[in-house]
């Protein structure tokens, strides 16, 4: 058996990676080929391309790398022609990933998309496309299998794979324990694991920790960076803001964990803020042009996964959602977020200097978190879709063996 994957995130190389292991410890004899990252190679994924350098985001930025994606998808439709794989596997990336669901179909090749995209917060006119060009969405949140079922999908919720590998998380023991000798509170600033992410946020982080550091002087800083090159990228940063911050590599889970408290760029990381029930703030920049266009298409009320999880009433009909600490029902939202083309580091700042003064605000957050870790996060999503995806594709050979002695 050979499953074809297409993944194109750091987070989906992740997923994959575990989803992978989950399917050979159930099928040993089992072959995955495709596109992915160097986590999906070290577990045992024949990769044809390293997917995950090309994560990028905006459609310039697509524009300008179109030649290399149309290649990408060349190549992929060659190897569905000549060595026709039993499933192709898509993880995040809608993109791309479009391309190669529809590829997959024009050769009879069943689809599951492990991890659907969020369809529901920004292109619901984009289910037709999950309708048509994918099997079996295997979806990530409790919300999304009711709501994908409900346009014609066959959706199953199988978790969020997030959380294995939270579960299974390992720590470097001496450098929390260095963390924890030192009795000053720590901001750790979590820039996110794109480089233009970095390019974004950072900044504008720099600038909420020195007017967090005006209030607060015994205050110390941390930056958890995804790569060498996202850290020299922070050194720069840190040189030109004249903040002192530490800046560190592979360490994000460590700094989590050590943290007073966090200000994150928004992203899967929330959930780990969850996971280790630290208070956060949560920020995205973008430019003003694009908050126009995701204001046309956004239909849910928050960007944080963290508040999604949290709400009930997801969905709004005017305008959309930007947090106001003095608005009505503000207390009920756990992460302060900011999608903003603007410079919101006073707001962003003025909060994390009241948890770092009012220990009992900080105490009441981090409770409205413990509540909502017991309620959602949860450890088997990768063996969920290993076993749902090898069950389907078992019942096809059955299927194709017994219409083959019929014959």
């Amino acid at each position: 058996m050979e499953i074809f994957f297409s993944v194109g995130e750091p987070s989906g190389d992740l997923h994959g990676a575990n989803l992978i292991r989950a399917l050979k410890s159930r099928r040993p004899d089992i072959q995955c080929v495709g596109y992915g990252g160097p986590k999906m190679a070290e577990a045992g994924c024949q990769l044809h391309e390293d997917l995950t350098q090309w994560a990028i985001m905006w459609f310039l930025r697509v524009f300008l790398n179109l030649h290399h994606f149309i290649g990408l998808l060349l190549r992929a439709n060659r190897y569905f022609r000549d060595h026709k794989p039993d499933a192709v596997v898509l993880i995040d990336y809608p993109g791309f990933n479009w391309w190669i669901a529809g590829r997959a179909k024009a050769h009879g090749i069943p689809v599951f998309y492990y991890g659907t995209p969020q369809l529901w917060a920004w292109a619901e006119w984009r289910v037709d496309k999950m309708r048509r060009l994918v099997d079996h969405a295997l979806c990530k949140l409790p919300f999304e299998e009711e709501w994908y079922r409900e346009r014609g999908c066959n959706a199953t919720y199988v978790g969020h794979p997030y959380f294995d590998e939270l579960e299974n998380q390992t720590f470097d023991t001496d450098f929390i324990r260095q963390q924890a000798e030192n009795s000053r509170p720590l901001v750790t600033l979590l820039p996110g694991s794109r480089s233009q992410e970095v390019a974004s946020n950072l900044p504008i982080f720099l600038e909420t920790a020195k007017k967090i550091r005006a209030e607060v002087p015994n205050v110390r800083f941390a930056i958890a960076a995804f790569n060498d090159k996202h850290a020299a990228l922070a050194f720069e940063h840190v040189l030109a803001s004249g903040i002192e911050a530490e800046v560190h590599v592979g360490l994000t889970p460590e700094l989590i964990y050590s943290a007073t408290c966090c200000l994150a760029c928004s992203g899967s990381v929330s959930l780990e803020l969850l996971y280790h029930e630290k208070p956060a703030v949560i920020h995205y920049k973008i430019s003003p042009f694009a908050l126009w266009v995701q204001s046309q298409f956004r239909t849910v009320k928050y960007i944080t996964l963290v508040n999604l999880l949290s709400q009930n009433d997801l969905f709004y009909q005017d305008g959309y959602y930007t947090y106001d600490p003095d608005a009505d029902g503000a207390e009920v939202v756990i992460y302060p977020e900011y999608l903003t083309s603007r410079n919101r580091s006073e707001d962003m700042a003025r909060r994390i200097v009241h948890w770092l003064n009012e220990p009992a605000t900080m105490r009441q957050t981090v409770d409205q978190l413990r509540e909502l870790k017991g309620r959602v996060v949860g450890q088997g999503a990768s063996s969920r879709g290993a076993e749902y995806i090898l069950k389907h594709l078992s019942k096809s050979e059955q299927d194709f063996s017994t219409s083959s002695k019929a014959a």
